[in-house]
């Protein structure tokens, strides 16, 4: 993946009346939720902005109250691509991903966003681009090639997830379909369903024709 810089800063102002008052100084409050899993009772010191978040059965993970200024997360945000953001936080630098963005429903602004430490033991699960190569042989017939998914779901560690998962398409036929069990990515588990159809090429009613006149 591409590494995005993104600078933050601790939040300590909690709630919807802060966040507000937040968007109103273009800011955007941000989650970012630690890789880690600790166990209870947990008796470190927190730094600024963290908080202790209880998950069941004795554990917890820590989350980071952040705000980010909404002009540096445009190109993080409005772009198909995804990226490995390299977080800096009063000085210390923190790898993450974007796990999800909250939006206006009217004005289609940035109204939250929440990230994802990573680093290169742990597994996480993220959307990565599709991209097709090659000429379908179904295509050279008269069919119809239509991408069902413009994403698939993968699970790897963050150093290992690709910018886009590049597909070739050269023998798919004419009515045939790919599927996500049919697939298979060094050093990526895709999390989809196996009989998910990624791609396919579409019978048309030229192709229909021809293949009645053979």
């Amino acid at each position: 993946m591409k590494t995005y810089q993104l600078t933050a800063e601790p939040r300590t102002g909690l709630g919807k009346k802060a966040a507000k008052a937040l968007r109103e100084e273009n800011k955007i409050p941000v989650v970012l939720n630690g890789s880690d899993i600790v166990t209870l009772p947990y008796t470190a010191a927190l730094k600024p902005g963290e908080k202790l978040v209880e998950i069941g059965n004795g554990k917890g993970i820590i989350t980071t109250d952040l705000t980010v200024k909404a002009e540096d997360v445009r190109k993080l945000i409005y772009t198909p691509d995804i990226f490995a953001i390299e977080l800096t936080v009063n000085g210390e630098k923190r790898n993450a991903v974007l796990r999800e963005v909250q939006f206006h429903p009217v004005k289609d602004t940035i109204l939250h966003m929440d990230l994802l430490e990573v680093n290169d033991k742990k597994p996480v699960v993220v959307e990565v681009p599709v991209k097709l190569e090659g000429h379908a042989e179904g295509v050279k017939a008269g069919g119809k090639l239509t991408l069902s998914m413009k994403k698939i779901k993968v699970k790897a560690t963050y150093d290992q997830i690709p910018e886009r998962v590049v597909i070739n398409i050269d023998n798919l036929g004419l009515g045939k379909t790919l599927q996500i069990g049919e697939l298979h990515f060094d050093g990526l588990e895709l999390m989809n369903a196996k009989n998910a159809v990624v791609c396919a090429v579409q019978l048309t009613r030229a192709a229909r024709g021809a293949a009645a006149k053979a």
